[in-house]
Formats: C-alpha cells, structure tokens, sequence
C-alpha cells in the first residue's frame, strides 16, 4: 500500500467515524472467510458495517475525532464495526456473532457517542430492546385495551341475540 493509498484508506475511515453512531473494536481470530462474509452481510442489512484495516490506520483516522478513545483497544487483529443508523442492532449483531463463533470473535470495547464502552458495556446494550422492538411493545399496549373492549362489545351483542 503506497502513501496515497493510506491517505485515502484514513481519510474513508475518517468519513466512517464521523457519520456513526457506535463504533465496537473486535478480534476476529481464527474466523473463516465464510464466517466473516456472513458477520458483514448481516451487518450490512441492519444498515452497518464491519471492517478490517492496519491499526495504525484506523489510529490515524480517529485521531482528534470524538472515537479517539478507543486507540487503546486497537492491537492484534482488529475488526470495526460502525452504524449511522440504529446503534443497538450492531452491539446484538456482533453479540450474537460473538456467541456463535465462540472466541473466534472477541468484543474488546468500543464507543457509543462519547462514551467509552468496555466488553461488558457492548454486552448489556446488546442485551437492551431496539427502538423498532419498544415501539411493537408500545403499539401492543395502547392496543390492548380497544380489543378488549371490542370483545366485550361483541360478547354482549351475542348475548343479546341469544
């Protein structure tokens, strides 16, 4: 990789980390090329993505951005995973590939706004229900008590006929 290409490759990942919501720094050790294929692809349909770069490229690009925090995390392996869209979806995501691929995929950390989040952190908000999943539950609740009351309605009406 030539000079002008680092620069481009940083000034992407720079791009990158200005537009997310939530950046989590994995190791992807012993993961397959299928396995990480799918990581991407079920990423990439929740509106994310995960990317493998030098680590002294992505420090670079997150130099004097508010994800500077996470150069710390940034040895051996690495893998981004980054969303400008739902941030929840990529901590389960990468939770559940985690789980799956049993210490193949390791959650070192990451960053949600300026907050830094440790391993632990990345686990708990995965474990927290997405903004699509509290609106369902909130829809079933608000409609709960009209079909209630519809049934009542009907089981009266029946009772009348009777």
């Amino acid at each position: 990789m030539n000079r002008t290409e680092k620069q481009t490759e940083i000034e992407a990942l720079k791009s990158t980390m200005d537009s997310s919501e939530i950046v989590i720094v994995s190791h992807n050790k012993g993961m397959t090329v299928a396995q990480v294929t799918e990581l991407r692809r079920t990423l990439r349909k929740n509106g994310a993505a995960y990317k493998v770069s030098k680590n002294t490229l992505v420090k670079r690009a997150i130099s004097g951005t508010r994800y500077e925090n996470v150069g710390d995390l940034l040895a051996g392996p690495t893998g981004i995973s980054t969303t400008s869209g739902e941030p929840l979806v990529v901590a389960k995501t990468i939770f559940d590939f985690a789980k799956k691929f049993d210490g193949k995929l390791v959650i070192l950390g990451g960053a949600f706004g300026d907050m830094k989040l440790d391993a632990a952190a990345v686990e708990k908000l995965a474990k927290l229900p997405t903004l699509d999943q509290i609106r369902g539950t909130l829809v079933g609740l608000i409609q709960a008590p009209a079909a209630q009351l519809a049934r009542l309605a009907q089981a009266y009406a029946d009772k009348e006929q009777a």
